[in-house]
């Protein structure tokens, strides 16, 4: 059973919330990485490093959202950008913000 548009937009908001949620977690921990021995320094810095590629990772992600999001108001989610076909369920469910069907997003990669 193909979702509405408004489980659509629920699914993508309710992760868009997770993120940003998560970002808030890895800037609190950024910034409390203060220490001054600098053994213990070396190891956050390794840990920053790590918390900065999720960052990053998740602000892909948002932006994915945000511009999927523009999509269900505009009424094109669902269909390829590219294309314009109708992009299958089983990929929504995996990838809920692609603006590609499968066949266009092969040809991006």
């Amino acid at each position: 059973m193909r979702k509405s548009p408004a489980d659509r937009k629920a699914q993508l908001l309710d992760r868009r919330a997770a993120l940003a949620e998560r970002m808030t977690s890895i800037e609190a921990e950024l910034d409390s990485h203060q220490n001054r021995d600098w053994e213990e320094l070396a190891t956050e810095r390794e840990s920053d490093e790590v918390l900065e590629g999720m960052g990053v990772a998740a602000l892909a992600e948002l932006r994915m959202i945000d511009a999927a999001l523009v999509r269900v108001e505009a009424g094109t989610y669902g269909h390829c950008a590219r294309c314009e076909a109708e992009i299958g369920d089983q990929r929504l469910d995996v990838l809920p913000f692609t603006p590609f069907c499968r066949d266009c997003a092969a040809l991006s990669d």
